[in-house]
C-alpha cells in the first residue's frame, strides 16, 4: 500500500541521465505536484549531511541517479538501497600523458608513474576506483597488472561535501564557489603537467577537454573498447537507486520516478539537438565536448532498464572494488536489483499510448 509522500530527495551527477534531464524539463516537479509531493535537492541543501547523502545514500525517500561506486558502497554497508533501473551511456575514459614523456601505448606505461587522488576524508574514494579501474583494464589488454606501474597517490584533505552545490542558469556548480574543492578535482593534472607523474585517468567532457587543451598524448581510451566489462567503470552503468523505504511504503513514488526518466528518455530519442543543449547543462560543458565524450549518438545511449548486460557489469564491478579494499564486502546485485517500479512504468507508458 503507497502511502502519500511529503518529500521526494533527488540528487544526480553531472553526467547524462534521464532524470536529469527529467529535472531540467520540470517534468519531475509537475509530476510529483499533482501527487502533493514537494521536490528538494540533497546537493543544494545548506546541511552537510544532508548533501553526502549522495555519495552515501542515508537520507530517506531520497533518489540517486548516477556513477554507480557511491551506491555500491552504500549497499556494501548495509544500507537499505533499491537499484531500480541501470543506463549504459558510454563515454571516454582517458589514460593521458605528456608528450614528452615518451608514453604513446599501454606497454610503455610500465614502470612509470601513474598519479592517483587520496581523497582522505571520504567514506568512498570514486575518483580513486575509478582511475584504477581504467588503468587495471587497460593494462591487462597488454598482460601488464597495476603492480607494474608506480602509483603516486596526490592527497586530498578537504571532503567531496564542501560547499553546496549552486544552480547557475540551469547549470548545477558542484561545491558552490569552493575554490579547494576546485583546485582537489585537479591535483592529478598538476602533477602531470609538473612533470611529477607520467601519465593520469580523466573521464568523460572534461576529460576530453583537458586532454586538447594542454596537448596531452591519450595512451588508451577504454571507454571506446568493444567489451563491455572494459568499459565498465563508475559511470558504465549507471545506477538509479532509491532507499528502501520509498520502496516499501512509497512505491507509487518509485514508479512515477522512473516513468518520468523514461518520459525524458523517449524525447531524447526524438530531439538530438536540444539534447546535446540539456546534457552540456549537466556536465557543465560545451555541446562540443559533449559530442567528443559521449557521442554524435548521445541522446540514443540514454536508455534505463535492468538488462543482462549491466548487471553483469555491475557484479563485475563490484567485485573488482571489494578486491581491491574500496568496500567491506560483496554482494550479489541481483538480490539489489528490484524491477517492479521499472516494470510497472513500463505499463503506465503503453496504458497512455
Amino acid at each position: 500500500m503507497s502511502e502519500p509522500l511529503d518529500t521526494l530527495w533527488y540528487t544526480r551527477c553531472p553526467v547524462p541521465t534521464g532524470l536529469g534531464i527529467a529535472i531540467q524539463h520540470g517534468w519531475l516537479e509537475e509530476a510529483f505536484r499533482k501527487q502533493g509531493t514537494k521536490l528538494g535537492s540533497l546537493l543544494e541543501s545548506n546541511d552537510f549531511a544532508t548533501r553526502e547523502s549522495h555519495f552515501s545514500h542515508t537520507v530517506q525517500n531520497s533518489v540517486r541517479h548516477g556513477g554507480n561506486i557511491p551506491a555500491i558502497s552504500a549497499r556494501a554497508r548495509g544500507r537499505d538501497t533499491r537499484v531500480i533501473g541501470l543506463s549504459w551511456a558510454d563515454e571516454t575514459q582517458l589514460i593521458l600523458a605528456r608528450p614528452e614523456s615518451g608514453i604513446e601505448s599501454v606497454k610503455d606505461l610500465k614502470g612509470r608513474r601513474f598519479g592517483l587522488p587520496n581523497w582522505k576524508s571520504v567514506e568512498i574514494d570514486f575518483s580513486r576506483a575509478q582511475a584504477i579501474r581504467g588503468l587495471e583494464n587497460a593494462l591487462r589488454l597488454e598482460g601488464l597488472e597495476v603492480s607494474d606501474v608506480e602509483l603516486v597517490d596526490q592527497d586530498i584533505e578537504t571532503h567531496y561535501s564542501e560547499g553546496r552545490a549552486e544552480q547557475v542558469a540551469g547549470t548545477l556548480a558542484w561545491g558552490g564557489r569552493s575554490t579547494d574543492r576546485a583546485r582537489a578535482n585537479n591535483l592529478e593534472l598538476i602533477a602531470l603537467l609538473r612533470g611529477e607523474v607520467d601519465a593520469i585517468f580523466l573521464k568523460g567532457a572534461s576529460g576530453a577537454q583537458i586532454a586538447h587543451q594542454f596537448g596531452l598524448t591519450t595512451v588508451i581510451d577504454t571507454g571506446a573498447h568493444p567489451d563491455p566489462l572494459v568499459r565498465s567503470n563508475n559511470g558504465t552503468p549507471r545506477t538509479l537507486a532509491v532507499d528502501g523505504h520509498l520502496i516499501d511504503n512509497h512505491f507509487d513514488a518509485a514508479v512515477t520516478i522512473v516513468e518520468q526518466v523514461l518520459r525524458a528518455e523517449a524525447w531524447a530519442q526524438q530531439n538530438p539537438s536540444e539534447v546535446r543543449r540539456f546534457l552540456a547543462r549537466e556536465t557543465n560543458a560545451s555541446e562540443y565536448w559533449v559530442s567528443v565524450a559521449y557521442g554524435e549518438d548521445a541522446h540514443k545511449r540514454l536508455k534505463t532498464d535492468l538488462s543482462e548486460q549491466s548487471l553483469t557489469a555491475i557484479q563485475d564491478f563490484t567485485n573488482f572494488l571489494h578486491r581491491w579494499g574500496f568496500i567491506p564486502q560483496s554482494f550479489d546485485v541481483n538480490d539489489w536489483a528490484d524491477a517492479r517500479p521499472l516494470e510497472a512504468a513500463r505499463e503506465r507508458v503503453l496504458a497512455a499510448a
